[in-house]
């Protein structure tokens, strides 16, 4: 029996910044004090974070990052998404804090990422890194959906995951519809994310123009629904 165990302790400008945050994901307080110094915890399940307030710290600044290992990303990111919508009415998507969503791998859910109001991450994956088994997926175009998120979601570089998916869909302009439908939504998602709101809206013009068949919608269904959450976010 494996005896040991590691809490990861987080940076914070403040309790109240993060626990209301992490209150909505499903997580219970489980201790706080204020004095002599801001520290808590919370857990959910197996997962136990510690937090410090840092006075003047600047979450765009933080370099906190842990990687959590679940068994079902999407059922997690499932969870976590209906708690974020019942406390704060969206899942934020840009910003801090914000979430991404799983890509596919493979037809598997993958992991996802939680940026906090801390500016901490939470690397939420399936399996350890020295465990993952890299098959590439089905589509050129689904390749390079891969490509860009490993950019603008492991790495928060929007730019370029944004650049990424430009050049994959004017290289693969005559890729069929349902295969260019989620590289169109993720590049929307990324457009919101970078504060060009124009262009995300003319994306998802572009993804509701797609003809699909209706085997084809129930292939990427998640994509739609994505699809229409951020279309809803951009019409408030």
């Amino acid at each position: 029996m494996i005896r040991e165990r590691a809490i990861p302790g987080l940076p914070c400008r403040q309790l109240d910044d993060v626990l209301p945050f992490y209150t909505a994901l499903g997580f219970a307080v489980t201790f706080r004090q204020d004095r002599p110094n801001p520290y808590a915890s919370v857990r959910r399940g197996g997962i136990e974070l510690h937090f410090f307030g840092v006075p003047g710290f600047d979450p765009a600044q933080s370099m906190g990052s842990t990687v959590v290992i679940v068994p079902d990303t999407a059922a997690l990111h499932a969870d976590f998404a209906a708690g974020l919508r019942a406390a704060f009415g969206k899942v934020p998507v840009s910003g801090i804090p914000r979430m991404t969503r799983p890509r596919r791998k493979s037809g598997a859910p993958g992991g996802f990422s939680v940026v906090d109001p801390g500016g901490n991450w939470l690397r939420i994956s399936s399996r350890s890194d020295d465990e993952a088994v890299d098959t590439p997926p089905e589509s050129r175009l689904a390749r390079v959906v891969a490509t860009a998120a490993r950019q603008g979601d492991s790495h928060g570089d929007v730019d370029r995951a944004i650049d990424v998916l430009r050049t994959g869909l004017a290289r693969h302009a005559g890729a069929p519809p349902a295969e260019r439908l989620p590289a169109l939504v993720y590049l929307a998602e990324l457009q919101v994310r970078a504060g060009d709101r124009d262009a995300a809206a003319g994306l998802l013009a572009e993804v509701r123009a797609l003809e699909l068949t209706g085997a084809e919608r129930e292939a990427v269904a998640t994509d739609l629904a994505t699809a229409a959450e951020l279309a809803a976010d951009l019409d408030h």
